[in-house]
């Protein structure tokens, strides 16, 4: 299901180096889990729209690590919502028993 590579959220980031990348990783994983049970949709690397969310939310989470577990800070929630509103009814899932 890789969304993100490293590579591209570090260049989002602006980070220079490898000493971050263990915590970049696990947010990036974070990020795209947490896509995946919003949504319950798998999403790839050619969804720019999925790629956005999880950039802006992995950001959200590195600018703001002491509130890790708590909801997106106030500057992004807006964004964050929008964009999983959309993703949500562009790509829910067909319904069981319904032809597309």
């Amino acid at each position: 299901m890789a969304i993100l590579t490293l590579d591209e959220t570090k260049t989002w980031l602006r980070v220079d180096g490898s000493d971050e990348d263990a915590a970049i990783e696990m947010l990036i994983g974070a990020a795209e889990t947490y896509l995946l049970n919003a949504v319950e949709v798998e999403f790839d690397s050619t969804n720019q729209l999925a790629k956005l969310f999880c950039l802006v939310l992995v950001a959200d989470w590195y600018e703001n690590r002491e509130l890790i577990g708590s909801q997106p800070s106030e500057k992004v929630r807006f964004t964050i919502q929008s964009m999983l509103a959309q993703l949500q009814h562009a790509y829910s899932p067909p319904e069981e028993g319904v032809s597309p």
